[in-house]
């Protein structure tokens, strides 16, 4: 098991140094630089040059990168935004306490209705209300999520004036992001619930609890959910991972102050510590969740903790 931890750690130090590069590079491969953003189309040679010079941004890449590096390894020091000369660990911290309570609710909400949906299907399997719970997951995986925000917001704020358009000062601000993300995830968990559900229950010991005597609905809570949650448990982590890396698309619809509005708004500016800071954020909270994935299905599955070892 020792060994097993040696070899993830080092594979997430890996992971994380091939995505800061990849990251910088691409950003330094742009047009245009936060220089240029800041002092707009009306500002002389000179005084670009002056202000690049000010930001470190006249400096070669590798020497840019070693400095981004080193301070990082060092200090653990993300650096500070060009435009705002904020510390990007503090930026980074105020907007990820957004976004970790828009996709806590949603994948929350998504794995409610979809373990709900995908039972109810599998259980009636074959039937109209299979059918028909079926076809409403693939609307909800066939619409794109751009949509479905638009069109909320048009019904449920627009038009009935029910719930806010934009802003997080309130739990009913919440609602409709939380409902845009959470639909197409609860899609994709209903489907992959009554797949593994129908799965389990051809198998011999389901069929053998039968035999027994067993009630239905114990056979389905002791026996069948339990070994068919595995798959449904890894979907749920890397949706997860998913959104709390930050959902831009919804984010920036919905006006929410999360980190995926900060590093869309940090591209924009070409805002390059925000942007690297936001893109290893997001690798360090996928990595921690495929772990935590890991855990869990050793939990639920013994051979795969063995397998593991």
């Amino acid at each position: 098991m020792t060994k097993h931890l040696v070899r993830r750690l080092f594979g997430t130090l890996v992971t994380l140094l091939v995505v800061s590069l990849i990251t910088f590079v691409a950003l330094m491969a742009t047009p245009g630089d936060a220089a240029s953003a800041m002092v707009g189309d009306s500002a002389t040679g000179a005084q670009l040059a002056a202000l690049r010079a000010e930001l470190g941004l006249d400096q070669p890449l590798p020497a840019r990168y070693g400095a981004f590096l080193a301070n990082l390894v060092l200090r653990g020091d993300l650096g500070r935004s060009l435009v705002s000369n904020r510390a990007v660990s503090d930026l980074i911290a105020e907007r990820l306490a957004y976004t970790f309570a828009l996709a806590l609710a949603a994948i929350a909400l998504a794995a409610a209705l979809g373990t709900a949906i995908g039972t109810a299907a599998a259980v009636r399997a074959g039937t109209k209300l299979d059918t028909a719970l079926m076809g409403g997951a693939a609307l909800g995986l066939a619409v794109p999520t751009f949509w479905s925000a638009l069109l909320l917001m048009m019904l449920f704020s627009l038009r009935l004036r029910w719930l806010p358009v934009v802003g997080a000062e309130s739990w009913r601000h919440l609602v409709l992001p939380v409902i845009t993300l959470a639909l197409p995830t609860a899609a994709i968990i209903a489907r992959l619930v009554r797949s593994s559900l129908l799965d389990v229950f051809g198998a011999d010991y389901v069929r053998t609890a039968h035999a027994k005597g067993l009630a239905p609905r114990r056979v389905l809570t002791q026996h069948v959910i339990r070994n068919s949650l595995i798959p449904v448990v890894t979907v749920i982590g890397l949706h997860l991972g998913h959104l709390l890396g930050g959902a831009f698309v919804v984010e920036t619809i919905f006006g929410w102050p999360g980190l995926g509005r900060l590093t869309v708004q940090a591209i924009f500016d070409r805002d390059y510590p925000v942007v690297l800071g936001a893109t290893l954020t997001v690798a360090v909270i996928y990595l921690a969740i495929n772990f935590l994935v890991d855990l869990a299905q050793g939990w639920l599955d013994p051979q795969v903790a063995h397998d593991a070892v």
